[in-house]
């Protein structure tokens, strides 16, 4: 049996006609239905605006930090495993760290190393042409100071010199080594000498003073 289209969208229209007064439990079907699914798809709409997509973020944001903490947890395991094996290492630091504290010297003592410097120099036959101490430059843990040097004398003990800075007992270290002709025919050693020194317990107290008022 074929559908009329026309008389069933007269139907339809017709169930539409003279609502206004009726009670909507006095409707016919298709006005019903029709409104029953436009109250479904505006409680769905309310419901996402208003609950699920914030849930939906919470879920996300729970995910990522669940991400996180198990990153976090396998370094820590990592870490209790390797624990044996950290505190030997911590304690070869540690006994470095104190070596290279034996080889700075303290405030008092920075002048016997000047001299050695000097001594070392001298000692080779080298002609000093300047030895000017630059300004001491403070660190957290200990304080800096640079040397300028210019000596003169042959290659060979230019070069012995360099050893016996390399051999004394505290760090020194040689920068921005330059070497040149001299008008007598031997060669001119400008460098820059940085000797290091720990700070006194005042001295440290003070940089932390600073440190903290920087940071404010």
């Amino acid at each position: 049996m074929a559908i009329d289209l026309k008389e069933l969208s007269e139907s339809l229209s017709d169930q539409f006609r003279d609502l206004n007064g009726l009670h909507p439990g006095l409707w016919p079907l298709a006005p019903r239905l029709i409104s029953g699914l436009a109250v479904l798809v505006l409680v769905l709409l309310l419901g996402w605006f208003f609950y699920w997509d914030t849930q939906i973020q919470e879920i996300d944001q729970k995910q990522q930090e669940e991400v996180r903490l198990k990153d976090e947890y396998r370094k820590k395991y990592q870490q209790a495993v390797n624990l044996e094996l950290l505190k030997e290492q911590r304690k070869l630091v540690q006994q470095y760290v104190a070596t290279m504290e034996k080889q700075l010297p303290s405030k008092a003592e920075m002048d016997a190393l000047l001299s050695d410097i000097n001594q070392a120099g001298v000692g080779r036959g080298l002609q000093f042409e300047s030895f000017k101490p630059g300004t001491v430059v403070v660190k957290d843990y200990y304080a800096e100071l640079p040397i300028d040097i210019k000596l003169q004398g042959s290659y060979h003990d230019l070069g012995e010199f360099v050893a016996d800075i390399a051999k004394l007992p505290r760090i020194v270290t040689l920068n921005n080594l330059a070497i040149s002709n001299n008008k007598d025919g031997g060669l001119m050693l400008d460098v820059v000498a940085k000797t290091f020194r720990y700070l006194d317990k005042d001295e440290v107290l003070t940089q932390a003073k600073l440190k903290k008022a920087t940071k404010k």
